[in-house]
């Protein structure tokens, strides 16, 4: 990962941090700073994302309707993302290891936009899951990243490259 990687965010990486260790109450920092990366043009998320987030109808689906701009998920309509995506698509469809419930789960959620995105701009996909070469019951976006040259890191690494701190004050 180099010293000015952009990185495009999973939606674990928003459901988890909301869910457990960066709650709006407890560090409201994580998501100042999840929006002033993406305004130095460091991170963002995708469209479809967006969907899966809004479709929570919680907290998080209010923080990304209301502070999150419209730019932090990038719109996935682009030929380039959409020839990566058939490829993609193709690489996992030709995967005998994979269950079809799991081809089919893959196909229609946004985790193949995202790869996609992140092949055709250059951007280092950050997500909670881990490469899993065995696997059956599912298609692991690091599984994808790697048969494709994307890099992939987590929430925690990808702070660290940003040099992201969070600090404790008494109010």
């Amino acid at each position: 990962m180099t010293a000015d990687a952009r990185f495009v965010l999973d939606a674990n990486v928003f459901i988890q941090a909301q869910r457990a260790y960066y709650a709006f109450d407890i560090c409201p920092g994580y998501w100042k700073a999840m929006l002033a990366h993406h305004d130095s043009a460091r991170l963002c998320s995708i469209d479809q994302i967006r969907g899966e987030l809004l479709a929570g109808r919680d907290a998080l689906a209010d923080w990304v309707a209301g502070s999150a701009p419209a730019t932090f998920f990038a719109d996935t309509d682009d030929p380039v993302i959409t020839v990566w995506f058939g490829q993609l698509m193709a690489w996992v469809q030709s995967r005998p290891q994979f269950s079809a419930a799991a081809k089919a789960e893959f196909a229609a959620k946004a985790d193949g936009w995202l790869v996609a995105y992140a092949r055709a701009l250059g951007c280092t996909v950050v997500t909670l899951e881990v490469a899993n070469p065995k696997v059956q019951r599912k298609v692991p976006i690091p599984n994808v990243c790697d048969a494709f040259g994307v890099e992939y890191t987590n929430t925690f690494d990808m702070l660290r490259a940003l040099a992201t701190q969070f600090e404790w004050q008494r109010e």
